[in-house]
């Protein structure tokens, strides 16, 4: 039954131009083509990023967190006390006026030493700026290296400068050691960030990030089965020269380096800008669009993949929002991070509380203020 479905599913007429089957595409001495089981390495591949992540946040980049200032901060973890957990884990995290009154009636506490507790334990589950920092400055090395790698894969091949020749002798193109390697480094990483996701940061928009996570790695293998290798190297490329950018920005925020973060992030809005919404679309959505209508008729995988790399840019469209958003925060003087992420909330000791309520404040007057979201 395997078979048969396997069969049904790379079926001729789906994914290969008129006139050519899957016989036709076999390898000779002139002719090596990409297979799915090329990328099986990409499994153990992936579980090696993430061992070299672990040791690399530990050795490398929280020495570079501790030299740009960043500390880890000591967190006061909350008092055990079940009915504020249970209402915590109820989904009241910011609770309100009257119910803070509520709970301090019930568990015999001030206003104030409740809102110390939900604020505490708010923070128990944000993440640190240095774990930010680790999971950025990991970010930042490796789209630096693969857009430096992507560079020296692509400088010499004419289809980067002719696009239209990408298309020439399709489907009957050999792939090359380099681009099977890019590839393979490009994949296993974007497993290893669906792995991780769960551990990593979590921001607002973690749903787009895991929908984007997965079409990456969809594209990545339907583009290396179909043979549309010369495109996804392209586009490999055009994702990675702003990436290590953004990541540098944040780095710089998380340290406090304000005049650095908002430089760095401007460029990496210009360049954003320019290779998500100018060249991807103009460029090669138009070559997967538009040229392979002069080379065959039009069949399935046309429309499939011109259905992803749409999908695509979308999502380039979402986050181009987001990021005019931020730079409208950088002109007008308020960027100090990602605003995709909370903020620790500031803490204050028992011996301040105390005080308060000596100096015979009412507790709803003293409340402190939430900290607001990372721009």
């Amino acid at each position: 039954m395997l078979e048969t479905v396997q069969d049904w599913f790379w079926w001729d007429r789906l994914w290969l131009p008129a006139n050519y089957t899957w016989a036709d595409l076999e390898d000779d001495d002139r002719l090596v083509l990409p297979k799915a089981s090329h990328f099986y390495i990409t499994m153990p591949g992936a579980l090696v990023f993430m061992i070299v992540r672990y040791i690399f946040e530990r050795l490398i980049a929280t020495p570079v967190a501790v030299a740009m200032g960043i500390k880890n901060k000591a967190r006061r973890k909350a008092r055990g006390n079940p009915l504020l957990e249970n209402c915590f884990v109820s989904g009241s995290k910011h609770p309100t006026s009257n119910e803070i009154y509520g709970l301090a009636k019930k568990s015999n506490l001030t206003e104030l030493q409740v809102e110390r507790w939900f604020r505490r334990r708010r923070n128990q589950d944000r993440p640190s700026v240095l774990k930010k920092f680790q999971e950025s400055c990991w970010r930042f090395v490796f789209y630096l290296c693969a857009f430096i790698g992507g560079v020296a894969v692509l400088y010499d091949k004419p289809w980067l400068y002719e696009i239209w020749l990408v298309w020439e002798n399709y489907p009957k193109q050999s792939y090359l050691p380099s681009q099977y390697w890019y590839y393979v480094l490009e994949l296993s990483f974007y497993w290893s960030l669906l792995f991780s996701v769960a551990s990593d940061v979590r921001r607002k928009d973690f749903k787009v990030q895991v929908i984007h996570h997965c079409a990456t790695i969809f594209l990545l293998n339907f583009s290396w089965c179909v043979n549309y290798v010369r495109i996804g190297t392209l586009t490999l490329l055009v994702h990675d020269t702003s990436d290590f950018l953004m990541e540098a920005a944040k780095m710089c925020s998380y340290a406090g380096w304000k005049t650095s973060c908002n430089v760095l992030f401007v460029i990496f809005a210009i360049m954003f800008i320019i290779t998500r919404l100018i060249i991807f679309p103009g460029w090669i959505i138009y070559a997967t669009v538009v040229y392979p209508l002069y080379i065959c008729p039009t069949f399935f995988l046309y429309y499939f993949f011109n259905m992803i790399m749409f999908t695509l840019q979308t999502l380039h469209i979402y986050w181009s929002y987001l990021i005019f958003k931020m730079v409208k925060k950088v002109l007008t003087g308020n960027m100090s991070g990602d605003d995709r992420s909370d903020k620790e909330e500031d803490d204050i000791s028992d011996d301040g509380e105390d005080q308060c309520l000596k100096n015979g404040a009412g507790a709803g007057k003293h409340r402190v203020l939430n900290g607001q979201p990372d721009h």
